[in-house]
């Protein structure tokens, strides 16, 4: 009952926006993209899987948007996004109706003011230096940490991009917890440096996430910090990334059901290092993509990994491509690093996926 709901709210926003774009001429623009691929994973304890999955190689949205010219420079907007599984129609996010994004804000010469759900300055570091866009049966989520309490989203969040001065762009980011009584349970701030000139791109990122609660006080804050390059070479482009982790929560498992049936459960780690290198070799409609990741435990339980993975992706049009993807990660001393995508969590050590996506 309780998805049922939702889908019919969601039916109900596009209706009405539908309506509004016809008789009142409003800028609300319905976007989304569907993304669908065959699924073999493998290396589990419960033994191989094929199946069908969406939002493989991006997540499958419906959203909303509109600009809204308010003069002298300044404008209003707002994105609604939705997170659906094209392969069952249930919504993405946990159930939750727009839980990719969903917020509003003013744009002027002073930049770009964002209030809502919305990704952490320090995960959009991540998904730039990722050949695969954090996503693909290669994510880079698969063991580069994530940062904000929803694996790369904050809510509650306040957000600032300011316009680009000598090539530099700066992004800030702060959400309350809203906990009654301490201001700073649950709190998370972040932000972003980024440098463009000619082909080379370079991004700073940091986040902080204070982990206390209502009833439990005086816990390890979790910090991500992180470093990218991509440099485009014109036949082909070069990625970079280096990131240091510490505290609790600075770099949670993507799969924490024990995957591989260990006698002792694998544990996230709190003091790791990540680093990544990559390539994108575009020729005409074609694009090979191609990327290695490591992960450095500093903890005593020394659970390193490494993932390597290679992928090639056809361009049908400017809304239409289909692809082949495989990665494979070596975990070590008990690590339980899966091979997920940007919809799911992997369960086992090897994936691979064949599949289509279509923006509309």
């Amino acid at each position: 009952m309780k998805h049922s709901s939702l889908i019919i709210a969601l039916i109900g926003v596009a209706a009405a926006a539908s309506t509004a774009a016809v008789s009142a001429q409003s800028a609300v623009t319905p976007y989304g993209l569907i993304d669908m691929a065959v699924v073999r994973e493998s290396g589990g304890s419960a033994g191989p899987a094929t199946k069908l999955t969406s939002g493989v190689s991006v997540g499958s949205r419906l959203g909303f948007k509109e600009t809204e010219d308010l003069g002298n420079g300044l404008s209003a907007m707002f994105v609604l996004e939705n997170g659906f599984q094209g392969d069952t129609g249930t919504i993405g996010q946990g159930g939750v109706l727009f839980g990719r994004l969903a917020y509003i804000g003013l744009r002027g010469r002073f930049g770009l003011v964002l209030a809502g759900r919305q990704y952490t300055p320090e995960y959009l570091v991540v998904a730039f230096a990722d050949p695969f866009g954090s996503g693909y049966v290669a994510d880079s989520k698969n063991i580069v940490a994530t940062s904000g309490n929803a694996f790369s989203r904050m809510d509650n969040t306040v957000k600032y991009l300011s316009p680009t001065f000598a090539g530099f762009t700066v992004e800030l980011a702060a959400a309350p917890r809203e906990v009654s009584g301490d201001s700073s349970a649950g709190r998370q701030v972040g932000g972003s440096i980024a440098y463009a000139a000619g082909p080379l791109q370079v991004r700073v990122g940091y986040h902080n996430r204070n982990n206390d609660t209502a009833t439990v006080k005086n816990t390890e804050n979790g910090r991500n910090a992180v470093v990218a390059a991509v440099y485009d070479f014109k036949v082909i482009k070069a990625h970079v990334l280096y990131g240091a982790n510490r505290g609790l929560n600075s770099s949670v498992l993507r799969n924490t059901a024990n995957p591989f049936g260990q006698a002792t459960a694998p544990v996230a780690s709190t003091d790791s290092r990540d680093m990544l290198v990559g390539l994108t070799v575009p020729s005409g409609l074609h694009t090979l993509l191609v990327s290695y990741i490591r992960k450095d435990d500093r903890t005593t339980l020394d659970q390193d990994a490494n993932q390597i993975a290679i992928g090639y992706r056809y361009t049908l049009s400017k809304r239409t491509s289909v692809y082949a993807v495989h990665a494979r990660i070596e975990n070590r001393n008990g690590a339980g690093y899966t091979s997920g995508n940007a919809s799911e969590s992997g369960t086992g050590n090897r994936g691979t996926s064949v599949g289509i996506s279509h923006a509309f």
